[in-house]
């Protein structure tokens, strides 16, 4: 079996995390650093090994990927599955990163559920059901779905929320503009007409009450 001489490891210049292996005098492949940790010059390597250590770099260069997308935000397993996928990745590699991954109990569909829906709940809040549709397409199951969602109050106290952080830019306008505005706003976030007509008209007599009492108040003052 023909085996070849490794005759030099270099650091990449442009990623430090990466060498170039050069075999015989002549560059062949790079490698991850980690994939290169047990190499060195005069290691003799047969056609067999070189596969072995290309395909482990193939491994390590998606599970690196993996962790970039997860460094970011959370992920499900299935967004893990579509990055991967669009970068070429076989189903093979991605079975292994993602068998990695849940090992180390950095994928966690159950967790992602809850993370997703505290998120929302906080910063973008909308009804069970756009939110249940929402992690269906991340691709989690029903069952940690319904465990989520039961952390929730109820609909007309999430299209509350919704519509404390966006009825300011309401002020000043008539009722018939308040109420197309407003109700556009919370049934795009998933609410209901049953849940968003009543909240409507009670947020617009609160604001009417407040105008009064603001005028009320201006009164005592000049007095």
């Amino acid at each position: 079996m023909t085996e070849r001489i490794i005759t030099a490891i270099k650091v990449q210049k442009r990623n430090s995390q990466r060498v170039n292996i050069d075999l015989d005098g002549e560059y062949a492949f790079g490698l991850s650093r980690l994939v290169a940790a047990w190499l060195n010059i005069g290691d003799r390597l047969s056609e067999e090994k070189i596969q072995s250590l290309l395909k482990k770099d193939a491994f390590e260069i998606a599970y690196q990927r993996a962790l970039d997308l997860l460094n970011h935000r959370p992920r499900s397993e299935k967004e893990i599955r579509q990055r991967l996928t669009e970068k070429e990745f076989s189903v093979e590699q991605i079975d292994q990163v993602v068998e990695k991954l849940k090992l180390a109990g950095l994928i966690r569909d159950e967790n992602f559920a809850r993370l997703w829906i505290d998120s929302r709940k906080e910063f973008h809040p909308r009804s069970k059901t756009l939110l249940r549709y929402e992690l269906k397409n991340k691709g989690i199951a029903e069952e940690h779905i319904d465990a989520a969602l039961e952390e929730l109050p109820a609909d007309q106290e999430l299209a509350s929320l919704a519509a404390s952080n966006y009825i300011r830019r309401l002020q000043g306008n008539d009722w018939e503009t308040f109420r197309k505005r407003l109700s556009g706003y919370l049934s795009r976030r998933g609410f209901s007409y049953g849940t968003v007509a009543p909240l409507v008209k009670e947020l617009w007599l609160q604001q009417g009450a407040s105008i009064v009492q603001s005028n009320n108040d201006n009164e005592e003052l000049e007095k």
